[in-house]
């Protein structure tokens, strides 16, 4: 449920992503080695995860990599279907089992997971239930990871694209989609967590024409038809032309990663 400040959306946030799973896997950034490393940093291995919000499996199969046993979960079918597409990164071992399932109600057993990470989702998530579901599923002091790729707008590239990602969910709005665009949350409101820090990590991405376009498509709030979909894309045609260098363009971002461990009874 959204807060009482926010408008009803007029479709469950879990449909926003459907007919975007294979722009979201070819064209969103992964994450830092040097983030994942230390979220599980001090957990007795092998590390049981739950990557709720997995979306594509992005992150999931980062966290594999790194030697987790992931259970990544995923509300939308498009997306969980393109995360089931790959195969594990240790053959021979499941690494990942992938569960269609909410932040809200996982259907994990108590004290089942050392680690919860949502990366790029928990600003989707009813914060409170979604708090209240990771301190029962985790282990007693187990920790929690909310992982962001949050863009960096001081150049003059990322300035112009800043500007059409916000025409863009201006319209969205006024079509009664919820945007929130405040990524930051504080996990100990509640009292369920404790111990909050915060790292940061550079995560630029090199991008093509395509991938640029593809990379604004794979947002949730930019249209999908129509003419303001061909005026945006025009705009960030030129936008491309005006930086790009030896057809590249540096998409600036970095990795916020947020920190808490859950309270003991």
């Amino acid at each position: 449920m959204a807060p009482a400040s926010e408008p009803r959306p007029t479709r469950p946030v879990t449909d926003y992503f459907t007919g975007l799973a294979d722009d979201y896997e070819s064209h969103r950034p992964g994450y830092p080695p040097e983030a994942i490393a230390t979220a599980l940093e001090g957990l007795a291995r092998p590390v049981r995860v739950a990557d709720i919000g997995c979306g594509t499996g992005i992150c999931t199969r980062i966290l594999a990599e790194a030697g987790a046993e992931v259970i990544g979960l995923e509300p939308n079918a498009d997306m969980l279907a393109v995360a089931r597409r790959h195969p594990a990164p240790a053959p021979g071992r499941e690494a990942i089992v992938y569960k269609q399932a909410s932040a809200e109600k996982t259907g994990l057993p108590d004290a089942s997971v050392d680690l919860v990470l949502c990366a790029q989702a928990f600003h989707w998530f009813d914060a409170s239930a979604a708090l209240t579901e990771f301190r029962r599923i985790l282990i007693p002091g187990g920790r929690l990871a909310l992982l962001w790729n949050r863009r960096d707008e001081s150049d003059p590239f990322m300035a112009g694209y800043e500007e059409i990602a916000g025409r863009a969910q201006e319209h969205a709005r006024g079509e009664g989609r919820l945007m929130r665009k405040n990524r930051s949350y504080d996990p100990a409101d509640g009292g369920l967590f404790a111990n909050v820090r915060q790292l940061i990590f550079a995560n630029a991405q090199r991008l093509d024409r395509p991938g640029l376009i593809g990379r604004a498509r794979s947002a949730s709030y930019f249209p999908r038809a129509g003419a303001l979909k061909d005026e945006l894309e025009a705009r960030l045609h030129q936008l491309f032309s005006q930086h790009q260098r030896d057809g590249l363009i540096t998409f600036r971002q970095r990795a916020e990663l947020t920190l808490a461990d859950a309270v003991t009874a």
